[in-house]
């Protein structure tokens, strides 16, 4: 089995390094690689979905970028205690009729002694903005890595 480190049990600087590693991967929109860092048998709640498996996973991230265009994500630690992180992330994204949304949410994950996350919650909301309004652009810098995110 591979792993992905860091590996649990977390300290405050492999949980952030575990938060930025997962921003940095979200941010490639590509559902494939995102997916590696899920346990075969990974297990989500996704707003109202529920999604069991990589292919699953696979699937779900293929149409949820298909929708979400020119996604960009932010995450920040939260919480940490041995295997587990507590996550609150923002990102923004437009649909295909030009409007722009930020989504506001909070995720707990679990991992498994390999460091692939085993389970993942989110609770999601969204809030349109116009484009004027928007603050996040890409990936984030590296200069940028560890910074908090604002509340609105």
């Amino acid at each position: 089995m591979s792993e992905r480190p860091p590996l649990p049990p977390f300290t405050a600087e492999s949980a952030a390094l575990k938060v930025q590693l997962a921003e940095d991967a979200w941010n490639t929109r590509d559902p494939e690689r995102v997916a590696l860092a899920y346990s075969e048998d990974s297990v989500w709640r996704n707003r109202d979905t529920f999604i069991r498996g990589r292919a699953e996973i696979v699937a779900f991230l293929t149409a949820k970028w298909e929708r979400e265009l020119d996604y960009a994500l932010r995450k920040s630690l939260w919480a940490f205690d041995g295997s587990r992180i507590a996550v609150r992330y923002q990102y923004e994204s437009h649909d295909r009729d030009g409007q722009w949304w930020r989504s506001y949410g909070n995720e707990l994950w679990e991992f498994n002694e390999h460091g692939l996350m085993v389970r993942r919650e989110a609770s999601i909301n969204d809030v349109a903005i116009s484009e004027a309004q928007r603050r996040i652009f890409g990936p984030r810098p590296e200069a940028e890595h560890g910074a908090q995110i604002p509340l609105q």
